[in-house]
This record gives structure tokens, sequence and C-alpha cells, in this order.
């Protein structure tokens, strides 16, 4: 058992790991809701989060409201929560934000769990009433995070480190091209100086004879097209002309393609998968803790 993963009692899994990683695990419930709490684990946390989602379905219930069904599908990349005749999805908590999971010991319909919200960050509670599956649902859960954790240390989690050095290279390179081409346009700037000092210094009247511009090493610049005039021709024919290479590929000073780490293989990664990484190393870290606990105290939360 990995650290990332912790229960108070240890219990087969329910199911394949085939299952869950291939596919989904899908089961009917009924959702009471989501509401926000201050902490991303707690027995107490969760039971204060059922009682007061209990009452206000209490309330709805008593206004002639059905707590609305749902369909749950589990797999190692989360679970989902969808419309089960249209089969919209109405919440998708992905497993490394999942950081506690509870079911009711004296129900045994009663589960929720604790899912850190990935727009505003807020921890919140999600409560669903099963028909006497609860802790079977809470099972599944925890199985799915334990695959997923094992998954993601085989795939990226192990390169996390590297890829931050390939992510620090890229921007190195970056400044790099950035500082090639203010050093271009130092050199320019001294050919066009030392051409306007040449003319001023030329006597007046003189011509002097044409001969190709230089650079301030004395070199002539190349021109894929300056001296094509001047080539001889063949039997009367114009030999065929000097292919040129595509504008597009942007070159630096030195005439070198700069290097993309983004298209070179093995490293072939989206812009945002470092930020990506680290929010799923963490979650993982955190761990998943499974519990099964009470929930019904007194008469009223017992006719849900």
């Amino acid at each position: 058992m990995n650290r990332a993963f912790s229960r108070k009692k240890d219990k087969t899994w329910m199911h394949t790991p085939e299952a869950l990683s291939k596919h989904y695990i899908p089961y009917n419930a009924k959702f009471l809701g989501s509401t926000e709490v201050e902490q991303p684990k707690g027995t107490e946390v969760v039971r204060d989060a059922v009682r007061k989602l209990k009452f206000a379905r209490h309330i709805k219930k008593s206004e002639g409201q059905k707590i609305p069904k749902v369909e749950l599908q589990i797999s190692i990349y989360g679970v989902k929560i969808l419309e089960p005749k249209t089969k919209e999805v109405q919440h998708n908590c992905q497993l490394h934000r999942i950081s506690f999971c509870a079911d009711d010991k004296t129900d045994k319909r009663i589960f929720t769990f604790i899912c850190k919200d990935s727009e505003s960050n807020k921890h919140l509670c999600y409560v669903f009433d099963s028909e006497k599956c609860a802790e079977e649902i809470t099972l599944t859960i925890g199985q799915a995070f334990d695959l997923a954790y094992r998954k993601f240390l085989e795939s990226g989690g192990k390169d996390v480190e590297t890829r931050k050095q390939i992510a620090g290279l890229q921007k190195r390179i970056q400044d790099l091209e950035t500082e090639n081409m203010e050093l271009k346009n130092k050199v320019q700037d001294l050919e066009s100086q030392l051409r306007i000092t040449q003319v001023s210094t030329s006597p007046a009247g003189s011509v002097t004879p044409k001969s190709p511009s230089t650079d301030i090493f004395d070199m002539i610049p190349f021109s894929p097209i300056s001296h094509q005039s001047s080539i001889p021709t063949r039997n009367g024919t114009q030999p065929p002309p000097v292919p040129t290479r595509s504008t597009e590929i942007k070159r630096d000073l030195f005439g070198a393609e700069p290097f993309d780490p983004f298209n070179c293989g093995a490293g072939e990664f989206p812009p945002d998968i470092q930020s990506k990484l680290d929010e799923m190393q963490e979650g993982f870290k955190m761990g998943l803790t499974l519990e099964g606990t009470v929930f019904c105290l007194d008469p009223l939360d017992s006719r849900c």
C-alpha cells in the first residue's frame, strides 16, 4: 500500500484493475447536493455537511421537490456525475483532487467525498443517497485512486524533475535568441555607420568603382539571388533556379534553427503540462482517506 492512500480497515478491492483502467464502473444514486467545507479531510467536516444538505433536502421535499437521480461513472480518470437519461456531465471530479471519502455505517445508503474545485480551488463536499451500496461505492473510489496514483508514478510522475529542467532550458534558449537578435541589430547599425563614413571621406567629384558592399569583417554578405544574373548560360538556357529555404523557418544569428523542446520527439509536451503535473503530484501526495462513520444522529436524519 503506497503512502498516498489510507483506509482504516484493510478490505479487498471490488473490481479488476482493467475495469477501472480501460472502462468505468457505473452506479445509480440520488444527489443530495454539494456544499463548501473548510478542511479537505475529517469526519466532523463531512458529518456537518451531510446534516446541512439533508436538512435543505427535507425542506425542498416538503415543497414537493424530488431528490434528483444521477449516474456515477468511476474510473482512474475521476468520478463523473451525469444526468441518467441525457448522460450530460454535471460534475467531473478528478481523483487527485479528492481527499476524503466516507460512508455511513448505520444507514448503508449515504456516502460522501470532499473534492477541491478546479476553478475556485475551494473544497466541496458531495453527498449521495445510494441503494444500500454506499460502502461499495466508497471502496470503488478508493481503488480508482490507488490505480490512478500508480499510473501517475509509472508515467508522468517520475519525469516531473526532468520536465522542470526542460522548461528551464527552454527559457534559457529564448533568452539566447533574444540576445542574438540584439547582437544582429548592433552589427547592422555598425555596418550602416561604416558606409556613411566611407561616403563622407571620398574626394569630391571622384567616382569610385562599384564593388560589393562588405560588412565590418570585410566579408561580402551572402545573398541567394545577388549573382544569378552573372551565371553563364549553358546551351542558351538558364540554369535551374537555386531552391530557396522556406521563410517560415526562423533562424538565429548563426543560421541555426532554434531548439524547440515541444517538437523534439520525447519532449512533446503541452505548454501547461508542468503546472498540471505539479497539481497532480500535490493532490496524490495529500492522499485519499476512506472512513466508515455515523452520519445519522437523530430521527430526522434517518428519513432522507
